[in-house]
């Protein structure tokens, strides 16, 4: 009798175990199906830039896992809603197309942190008024930001010098005071002439040196661009008074050839 109920235990026992090790191997092929599974992204043919409407010669579709696929990407059910809608940013050949990069309503909403492209960073800096031209910058709008810094001379302690310079080109314009490119509303609309920070798309190095920038004792301002304007400058000075006295003239006399060759 006794043999007999080890045996019953050791069978229920053997059964349990089989049970267990069943729904964990079950549970893992559903892990493991998950991960595998796949969908249809829409990606661009070529490299196109900034202000392209984009039609169907621009586009495929490729297969991505769906792991893999963050909820910004364009699906292949969205074609037909991206089709003639203008690209706010370059975008190269082969890459996920995402809503953040196209001109049309927001797909996914509450928040800015979907619109900020993986491996950039948003940055609210003060600037308001004059500094942000006039509160004219917007949402999506690309701009220079420059800065004026005051500090001790090298030379002489007691002297205080100013500098101004450029400390990037061609940045992506987020957010200005709470409205967020592509979700702006009637609401606020008429409220941004007063915003008092512009939050900016940059690298992670990019944000350090700009918020350093903003508690070294200076002012930031932003220059506009015009949005297919992607040219570099590639030599611009620091000004100070110095500078300014040695090339005043010479920016003047160029100035005016200017003007003169584009009256002709």
């Amino acid at each position: 009798m006794k043999n007999k109920l080890i045996l019953v235990v050791a069978v229920l026992v053997a059964g349990l175990a089989f049970l267990m090790n069943w729904r964990y191997l079950h549970n893992e092929r559903e892990k493991l199906g998950l991960f595998a599974e796949q969908v249809k992204v829409i990606v661009p043919k070529r490299d196109l830039p900034s202000m392209t409407v984009l039609t169907i010669d621009d586009l495929a579709l490729r297969d991505e896992f769906k792991s893999a696929v963050g909820k910004n990407a364009f699906y292949e059910d969205d074609l037909d809603a991206v089709l003639g809608k203008r690209l706010m940013f370059p975008v190269r050949r082969g890459d996920i197309l995402l809503w953040s990069q196209v001109d049309m309503p927001r797909k996914i909403t509450g928040g800015l942190s979907h619109v900020v492209e993986k491996g950039k960073r948003a940055v609210s800096l003060s600037i308001a008024g004059a500094p942000a031209v006039s509160g004219l910058v917007q949402p999506r709008d690309k701009v220079d930001i420059m800065g004026t810094f005051t500090f001790s001379s090298p030379t002489n302690s007691k002297v205080v010098e100013s500098v101004t310079l450029t400390l990037m080109q061609n940045v992506s314009v987020l957010a200005t005071g709470s409205q967020i490119a592509g979700q702006a509303s009637a609401s606020t609309a008429g409220q941004q002439s007063g915003y008092s920070t512009v939050t900016f798309e940059v690298t992670p190095r990019e944000a350090e040196l700009l918020v350093f920038a903003q508690q070294t004792r200076g002012q930031l301002y932003l220059s506009l661009r015009n949005p297919e304007d992607i040219y570099y400058e590639t030599e611009l000075p620091s000004v100070n008074f110095d500078y300014i006295e040695r090339v005043l003239k010479d920016l003047n006399e160029q100035r005016q050839k200017e003007l003169h060759n584009t009256t002709k």
